[in-house]
């Protein structure tokens, strides 16, 4: 636990009666609403107490926020994503409510110590990697500058999974953050609606040529909607998140109860409430797979009918959505909202079929995030029809008309026309889910400048070509409110001694900070900074895992979700590499490093929990060797989430952003390690590039091949061996993991890993590691000279400033969503 010493502002009168009043207030909570006397509280207890005093003055703000938005006809943003990492929230909005200190002298009044109280609250698990927490950052940043904004997803039971690792090797359990209840938020049980599942649709012959299509479903399930306050900075304006749960229409079949079949009388609760337990369900079998699709059908149903139903109530017709309202897809999760919408427009309120499609397509927007074919989606036919039958034949006539339309312009191969359809004919028939978001949104942006062009020429390139003005570039951005300001408040007092207090109003005031790359008394004040952070999170790792580690040494971080694009078995072959030289020439002067790792595999992504393993395996010898004594540490933290992302990255020296180039959509870690003052090493992938361009090629460290270089060599079909041949110390390294140096006991432990890098290579370890190496060694160059460091870090902190969230908030208002505010 990182406890932070705050310094104590000189006392007003104004100050000390608002800590009065929210002491009362506290209290009162900690009495009438949680039902406990302050001698026999728990740290849940104050947190919960403390938590509903905050709300109490977020509401009359949230509601004032709604009458503005109406009364003056703003077009209201609708954010609908599978996930949203939100983290923690009484840091967040005590800070963005500018209450803070009156919370933490308050509690301290009180007898209560904030961090204790602070971290009694559990991480909503909510989402998994950047995606959900790019959601989460944008949220704040709409609020903050005063967007109207929903942001829309299912209120998990138990999330991903919380990440235990027994032996090396990763076990999930459920996530339980919602076992003392979500005192931030507001169950709203009148909200709620009928999701449709399966059965046969009817054609019914109407009026001249028009014909009606309606829906018998044979399964209907309630979505119930959860509201929490999202609220902005200087608490100006706040915005819901609302959250879907999922609940049978019949919880328990009464008949069946009492002819004593206890538990089949709850099937079909159970049935239901399977739609909002976790995130990501395996889709290894069939039932997994139905479940996805049925998941986000859920969230994606409840959100259009409830934003459709707040439209017509404000404005009456449907003809002005588009003039009113947004709907920005956050990934290819909530593609199904194309065909939803045309639904509840044509069958639902009798829009005739052209006029529907131009609103959907005028309203719906779509962030791709991935080029990775299995994160484009794309679902069986069969599955489909019968889960969704009604969307089916939408989707098809969506289809005939799209390449009817396309042959009309100017004659078209047969391929490209199989190319650009909605239904894959190849290898069994799959709707293509971000061809359906592509072709029925308005706007499409990749996520960094690199990513856009390679979604203009890879993914969607011919329907780029038929389509050419929809896809755009918005880069992305983080909260510098969470990730600076809280995250690191002694870092926050170096940029305010040295830039101005704006820079928590302006984030482009951060760049002054560049004048001072050569100020060795700030150079100084700088390493202090980043020590304490090291300490703090030393604390961490001895508390976690019992190792200690030397807070003067380089904290190289690798943390994001476990995968093989993104290359941590590079890192950790680099690691073994490391550990070897070191053996091998002890005299030497080496930079002492500890190499922290943090993430979580997907279930069923064998390779990806392999990769956990070995990183254990390597560290349970490394950290045991005499041999290398204190110089290098490896370290794996379990379960990691926004709370333990808020103390790794202000102690981070060194940032590895190493995936494969061509294959990163943007990273958001990237920035918000950089903004903390680590030094990047990674490929030019991403928005790396970015990055570079912003901090300068001589204060990043930057290696191996490039997108164009990656795709060539894929099609000249190279494996890793003749590279393998050529560098002695990958050689070593793949021998020892080979060997048994690490599994003693069961030799052929990682041979599904070594096998891919010798025979295939796909990800281009093998061809990037002696760059990478090189890489490296520079790290350890520039690190030996203490100032020279600094000042390079003063130069990447410096850059951030255009990697604001509210600068690609402001970019999206502008030129996707063609709104003003």
């Amino acid at each position: 636990m990182k406890t932070v010493a705050r310094p104590r502002p000189v006392p007003d009168s104004e100050t000390e009666d608002a800590i009065e009043q929210f002491k009362h207030t506290v209290l009162a909570k900690l009495t009438l609403a949680v039902g406990k006397d302050a001698g026999a509280a728990s740290d849940r207890d104050w947190f919960v107490a403390t938590t509903l005093s905050l709300r109490d003055r977020v509401i009359h703000r949230w509601l004032e926020s709604e009458r503005e938005a109406l009364a003056r006809g703003r077009k209201q943003i609708y954010y609908l994503s599978l996930e949203f990492l939100i983290g923690r929230l009484l840091n967040d909005v005590a800070g963005n409510l500018q209450m803070d200190d009156i919370v933490h002298r308050a509690l301290g009044d009180l007898g209560v110590n904030f961090e204790r109280v602070r971290y009694a609250e559990p991480d909503a698990a909510l989402g998994n990697g950047g995606l959900g927490r790019l959601a989460a950052c944008f949220l704040e940043s709409m609020a903050s500058l005063g967007v109207p904004a929903y942001g829309y997803g299912i209120r998990y039971d138990n999330g991903l999974f919380r990440q235990i690792v027994k032996d090396g090797w990763q076990q999930e359990y459920p996530e339980e953050w919602l076992s003392f209840t979500n005192p931030w938020e507001f169950e709203r049980p009148e909200v709620t609606y009928d999701i449709a599942y399966g059965g046969w649709v009817e054609t019914v012959a109407g009026r001249g040529a028009h014909t009606r299509f309606i829906w018998h479903p044979e399964e209907t399930i309630d979505a119930v909607a959860y509201d929490t306050p999202v609220v902005g900075w200087r608490g100006k304006h706040v915005n819901p998140l609302r959250l879907w749960s999922a609940r049978a229409v019949d919880p328990l079949r009464l008949d069946v109860f009492n002819r004593g079949d206890h538990v089949g009388a709850l099937t079909e609760q159970a049935r239901a409430e399977a739609l909002s337990k976790i995130l990501y369900p395996s889709d290894e079998t069939p039932a997994g797979r139905e479940l996805r699709l049925r998941q986000e059908y859920f969230f994606v149903s409840a959100s259009l009918q409830d934003l459709v139903q707040r439209h017509r109530k404000a404005y009456g017709s449907l003809y002005t959505l588009p003039e009113r309202a947004a709907i920005q897809l956050n990934d290819t999760h909530p593609s199904i909202a194309v065909a939803e919408l045309m639904r509840i427009l044509v069958d639902l309120h009798n829009v005739p079929w052209d006029d529907a499609w131009k609103i959907t397509v005028d309203t719906c927007r779509y962030t791709n995030h991935t080029l990775l074919p299995e994160a484009l989606e794309s679902w069986p036919v069969t599955l489909f029809e019968r889960v969704l039958p009604r969307h089916l034949q939408i989707i098809y006539l969506l289809n005939a008309r799209h390449l009817e339309a396309v042959a009309k312009k100017q004659p078209v191969s047969p391929e490209v026309l199989a190319s650009i359809s909605l239904i894959d004919e190849h290898e069994g028939r799959h709707v293509r889910m971000g061809h359906l978001a592509f072709l029925g949104s308005g706007r499409i942006n990749g996520v960094s400048a690199m990513h856009s062009a390679l979604v203009r020429k890879t993914v969607f390139r011919e329907l780029n070509e038929h389509y050419p003005d929809r896809i755009v570039n918005v880069t992305n951005g983080i909260t510098f409110r969470r990730w600076l300001y809280q995250a690191n408040p002694g870092l926050t007092r170096l940029l305010s001694e040295a830039c101005g207090a704006d820079i928590r109003d302006n984030p482009d005031a951060i760049g002054r900070f560049a004048r001072h790359a050569e100020d060795r008394r700030l150079l100084e004040k700088l390493r202090a900074v980043k020590r304490a952070n090291r300490l703090a999170l030393g604390r961490v790792v001895r508390e976690r895992l019992g190792l200690s580690v030397d807070p003067a040494a380089l904290f190289d971080v690798q943390i994001k979700r476990i995968h093989e694009y993104k290359r941590q078995l590079l890192n950790l072959l680099e690691t073994v590499a490391l550990y070897n030289a070191m053996r091998a020439d002890p005299t030497r002067e080496w930079v002492p490093r500890v190499k922290i790792f943090g993430g979580k595999a997907a279930a069923s992504y064998a390779a990806a929990k392999l990769i956990i393993k070995l990183a254990h395996d390597i560290a349970e010898v490394v950290n045991h060797d005499p041999a290398v004594r204190d110089l290098l540490k490896v370290a794996f933290l379990p379960n990691y989430n926004v709370s333990l992302a808020e103390m790794i990255i202000p102690a981070a020296d060194l940032s590895e952003q190493i995936s494969t180039a061509g294959m990163e959509a943007s990273g958001t870690g990237n920035m918000k390690l950089a903004l903390n003052g680590a030094l990047t090493i990674g490929t030019l992938d991403g928005a790396n590039i970015e990055i570079r361009d912003a901090v300068g090629a001589d204060n990043i460290f930057i290696f191996g091949l490039l997108a164009d270089e990656v795709a060539e060599s894929r099609q000249a079909a190279r494996d890793g061996r003749r590279a393998i041949a050529l560098s002695p110390a990958l050689n070593e390294v793949l021998e020892m993991i080979e060997g048994g140096v690490f599994s003693p006991g069961e030799r052929d432990r990682f041979e599904m890993l070594t096998r891919s890098l010798r025979h295939g290579d796909h990800y281009m370890i093998v061809a990037d590691f002696d760059s990478y190496w090189r890489a490296q060694r520079r790290a350890d160059e520039l690190w030996r000279d203490p100032d020279a460091w600094s000042a390079a870090c003063v130069r990447n902190i410096a850059g951030m400033g255009w990697f604001s969230a509210d600068r690609a908030i402001t970019e999206y208002a502008k030129t996707v969503w063609h709104a003003r505010f």
